[in-house]
């Protein structure tokens, strides 16, 4: 019984811990700063991922292009990302399914 009230014990104090050590933090002008510009960043490393192994010169090159657009034109249209994500991989599952498949 002493056992598991110590591996309980330290199992809720590490979960625990960065929500007590990081509360300072939240109002800093730094985190507020990572707040706004990092879902940005994060994409774009996602875009730059998921396009570096892409064959220009190959025509199945323009389903991920031509999603891309898609992606970016439904997000300037509606600012949503839920429907600009959606919309992006309908595009590109149907070209890459129908117009490039192998």
């Amino acid at each position: 019984m002493a056992a598991v009230t110590v591996s309980a014990a330290v199992t809720w104090a590490l979960r625990a811990l960065p929500f007590a050590a990081l509360a300072p933090l939240r109002s800093s002008a730094t985190v507020q700063y990572l707040s706004t510009r990092m879902p940005a960043g994060v994409m774009l490393i996602l875009l730059v991922y998921c396009l570096r192994d892409l064959p220009l010169t190959e025509t199945r090159a323009l389903a991920p292009a031509l999603a891309l657009t898609v992606t970016a034109a439904l997000h300037l249209w509606r600012r949503n990302a839920l429907l600009s994500i959606l919309g992006g991989t309908a595009t590109h599952v149907v070209l890459m399914s129908t117009v490039f498949a192998r």
